[in-house]
């Protein structure tokens, strides 16, 4: 029997890149798409369509079959729910299992039960939006398995970490910030809870999902911990060996802030959030290997390594648009500092 037979679409920037190594070394044959603006790994073809090309992607695809398809770069940004469909159109009766990364933006947020089990409402927000569209695909996904029994597993992440993130105003901002002694800001006591997981976690996860027959046709959360804000920030300068110089920003200045957020964007209020990865445990028997202050602790390392402390200007993600804003941080400080709270 040869090597399984693995397609990941994506494939070359944070989770993607995490699942090549991942799968390569279970000995899989591992191919990505993307739109070729960066080169695959070595040991790994790479074939070259836009998502949004119909006729590219018919193209790449022809005559090829997978064992499995990793959906690692959907999102509204890069493909539409009609352009995913087309994909679907393509992939049915020549893939064995599509495994789509959802995430926990795809619940109806501010829901008061929990932890989050996955039989909660989705989100009714619009498909043009992040969790609207993953929750648009989800539910096109349920309609076509019962429509025809296409094979496929989808995933909802949290918060994802670890080296190479592409998120840049989380653990990234936070390492440097508090290398450079500068003020850290939390909102809301420092008491919103959103759950993390690392990336390499999260690889581990998907190849259990794709390759676990009870999985096909369900949903799974996957994270390891949910933390405050406040536990975020006190860990990572436990780690890093310094005291964070926190500042809580009182409701009322808050509410006349802005984004892009002079903090995580993980902070506000409206993402609180926590979840259960029961059905995950007990189904395809994941467990994280990293708590938050293990996967932090081996995030710092790799930080450090690549001499990543030395950064002069922010990084930004071309798709979210995020990164941090030091200066205009020190701001907001300032303002809150001189009201006297």
């Amino acid at each position: 029997m040869g090597a399984t037979r693995s397609l990941i679409l994506g494939g070359t920037a944070f989770i993607g890149r995490h699942l090549v190594e991942h799968l390569q070394a279970a000995g899989h044959e591992v191919a990505i798409l993307n739109r070729g603006g960066s080169a695959a790994p070595d040991g790994v073809e790479q074939l070259v369509a836009d998502r949004k090309d119909s006729a590219a992607m018919a193209r790449a695809l022809r005559g090829r079959q997978w064992d499995a398809v990793y959906d690692v770069s959907a999102s509204a940004q890069v493909a539409s729910v009609d352009d995913i469909a087309t994909l679907i159109d393509e992939l049915d009766g020549r893939c064995g299992v599509y495994l789509f990364v959802s995430s926990i933006a795809a619940y109806r947020m501010g829901h008061g039960s929990l932890p989050w089990t996955e039989e909660l409402p989705t989100t009714r927000s619009r498909p043009g939006k992040y969790g609207g569209h993953k929750a648009a695909v989800e539910q096109l996904l349920a309609a076509r398995r019962a429509r025809n029994g296409f094979a496929y597993t989808v995933l909802r992440p949290a918060a994802v970490y670890g080296p190479h993130n592409n998120i840049p105003d989380g653990e990234m901002a936070m390492f440097l910030r508090l290398a450079q002694w500068r003020p850290v800001l939390l909102p809301h006591d420092g008491l919103v809870c959103f759950p993390y997981g690392h990336a390499e976690d999260l690889a581990r996860a998907m190849h259990l999902a794709a390759s676990t027959p009870a999985a096909l046709g369900e949903v799974f959360n996957i994270c390891a911990d949910s933390v405050t804000s406040r536990y975020f920030v006190d860990t990572i300068a436990a780690i890093m060996g310094v005291e964070a110089d926190i500042v809580l920003l009182p409701d009322d200045i808050t509410a006349t802030l802005e984004p892009p957020w002079p903090f995580n964007h993980r902070f506000q209020k409206s993402l609180h959030a926590v979840v259960s990865t029961d059905k995950a445990r007990r189904v395809l028997g994941f467990e994280s290997r990293y708590d938050f202050a293990a996967g932090h602790q081996h995030t710092y390392e790799w930080f450090m390594a690549n001499g990543l402390e030395r950064m002069s200007a922010p990084m930004n993600d071309p798709v979210w648009n995020i990164s941090w804003d030091f200066a205009r941080e020190a701001e907001v400080v300032k303002r809150v500092r001189e009201s006297g709270v």
